[in-house]
This record gives C-alpha cells, structure tokens and sequence, in this order.
C-alpha cells in the first residue's frame, strides 16, 4: 500500500469495526464503510468515511474487526487538485482525500479540516473528526 496517513497528534477517539478476514490492511490505511453492519475497507473512491486504521491486519490474521482513529491530526495526501486551508476534506480514493462540496456533507463522506494549504498531490495537515 502507498499513502498511508501519518500521525502527527494522536487520536482520543477509536471505533471496532467489521473487516473481512484476511484483508490486508496498513497502519494508518483511510477506510470506507463498505456495507452493512459496521464493514469497512480501504478507501477506493469518493465514498463515506469508516476512520484510519490503528492496528494492522495481514493476510494471515484470523480476525474480523480492526480498531480505526476517528479523529487527532493526520498528514494525509491530497488526491490531485490540492486545498485551502480551512476547508473541509473527503475521501477521494486509496488513501487520498480532496476538498468536501457540499453534496457530500449528508452522505457521511466529511474527513476533517484541513490545516494549512496544499498544492496538488502534497500532502497536507488534517485535523480528522474536526467536524463532528
């Protein structure tokens, strides 16, 4: 895996959540609800947020649930148009994150806030959980 976000201030908010077993998953992968109840994988698109992996899972692990970060301060890498600083970011692919619009904010899609400006693909400062 490629990406992964970086601590930067630690998180005092963590979620058990459902994986499959077997997935591979990275430290500090973003992970995306992907189905019902609880499930989460890693990001692949523009979809709903799931939290940043905390633990790691290969694909020898037995397991089925993961611990994720729902909020502290990340270094994540912007997918491509880069950011504001103040702006509010979603997910946008494997380990990225873009500016939120606002058709996302319903869908549950909302990372945090972004805390300083980012050129294309930088990786920028992200205040995760900022807006709950």
């Amino acid at each position: 895996m490629a990406n992964e976000a970086v601590c930067i201030e630690t998180p005092t908010i963590f979620e058990r959540k459902t994986i499959a077993a077997g997935a591979v998953i990275p430290i500090g992968s973003i992970m995306q609800l992907s189905s019902d109840p609880n499930t989460i994988s890693i990001s692949d698109g523009d979809n709903v947020f799931g939290g940043i992996a905390w633990e790691e899972s290969t694909a020898t692990d037995e397991f089925t649930e993961l611990v994720v970060a729902m909020n502290g301060t990340w270094d994540i890498k912007d997918s491509g148009a880069g950011m504001t600083l103040g702006n509010m970011c979603s997910v946008n692919g494997v380990n990225l994150v873009k500016t939120l619009i606002e058709a996302d904010v319903v869908l549950g899609k909302a990372v945090g806030k972004v805390q300083e400006t980012a050129t294309a693909a930088e990786v920028v400062r992200v205040k995760v959980g900022s807006h709950f």
